[in-house]
């Protein structure tokens, strides 16, 4: 017993670590920019109007804080940009994960399945700059010339899809979006397929004595079965889409200050903006502008966390069902 004990305080040392870590990094987040979250107070939340104000002037007291003259800080078109590029990369993704990781795990030839499902692999460890940058030179023109005017030619009546009401020039949400699902397929792929092989031989076999041909097999009885792990698949992808910022900043357009008015306008997300506003803020010599920034961590922090235990939620919600 005495060397039993010793293993398992080593091992729950090493199991709070991540925790830890986890908790000191919000400690640090709530710490810094706890002067920003009392010169901000909610209407950090819904307002759009960053302006760093006059980082060359003199500094003036507001609100009991030391603030450049000028200075707002508002993030919600931050908020939506994040937002919106998120679940529309989503939207994008889940049918083509789904479609890819049936074809590996049913119609694949044996001989190519794992040379194939490795390519799938691969993609989900290129560098996301790589992906900013096939996004600029090749996916940014096709959406200006080709795409954006396909969709306002067919969809053009609803505002929203309509490229006349943005500035045209690729770079935006669908950009975005585009390259957000491209990043998180393979995330949901592998995921999925490797819950398909696991499915036992005697469903599907049973699924077939029933009568059930090869596609309902795999849609009626193989996808719900592995239900649970695609929705934790869809959930660990929302949660990268969320914070990926090289590949977003380099095909969002980099907007400020207004809300997406179609899938074509330029946009900004929480985590693409701190990284092109952290040299701006760090010429504030009142650190505010630096501390607005943290709060926006903190902020995306916060919505993924609660992306997440939603998530966890419908997950239960589903086995629950599934067991009654």
């Amino acid at each position: 017993m005495s060397k039993v004990k010793p293993f398992r305080l080593a091992m729950a040392a090493v199991a709070l670590v991540i925790p830890l870590a986890l908790a000191a990094i919000v400690f640090f987040l709530a710490r810094y920019s706890w002067q920003a979250i009392g010169f901000n107070g909610l209407r950090f939340l819904w307002t759009i109007n960053w302006n760093l104000g006059n980082l060359y002037g003199d500094t003036v007291m507001r609100h009991g804080y030391e603030v450049p003259p000028g200075a707002n800080y508002g993030i919600l078109a931050f908020i939506v940009g994040t937002l919106f590029s998120s679940f529309l990369a989503i939207l994008f993704a889940v049918p083509v994960s789904v479609g890819a990781a049936m074809f590996l795990s049913e119609k694949a030839p044996a001989r190519m399945r794992p040379w194939l499902t490795m390519l799938v692999e691969l993609v989900a460890v290129v560098p996301s700059v790589v992906f900013g940058l096939w996004g600029i030179f090749v996916l940014v023109p096709l959406i200006a010339n080709w795409i954006s005017p396909a969709i306002t030619a067919t969809l053009g009546f609803i505002p929203f899809f309509n490229m006349s009401n943005s500035t045209g020039s690729g770079y935006g949400l669908l950009a975005a979006s585009i390259v957000l699902a491209l990043m998180i397929t393979p995330i949901i792929t592998t995921t999925l397929y490797d819950a398909l092989n696991q499915v036992p031989r005697e469903l599907r076999e049973s699924a077939y004595a029933l009568g059930a041909t090869h596609f309902e097999v795999v849609t009626s009885t193989m996808l719900p079965t592995a239900r649970v792990t695609l929705i934790g698949g869809i959930v660990l992808a929302l949660g990268r889409a969320l914070g990926e910022t090289m590949a977003v900043l380099m095909v969002s357009g980099g907007a400020l200050n207004y809300l997406p008015g179609t899938i074509f306008t330029p946009i900004s997300t929480m985590a693409a903006f701190i990284l092109s506003q952290l040299d701006s803020a760090l010429q504030d010599p009142s650190n505010m502008a630096v501390k607005s920034l943290a709060e926006i961590a903190l902020v995306l922090f916060v919505i993924t966390v609660l992306v997440n235990a939603a998530a966890r939620l419908l997950v239960r919600r589903t086995i629950n069902v599934r067991n009654a």
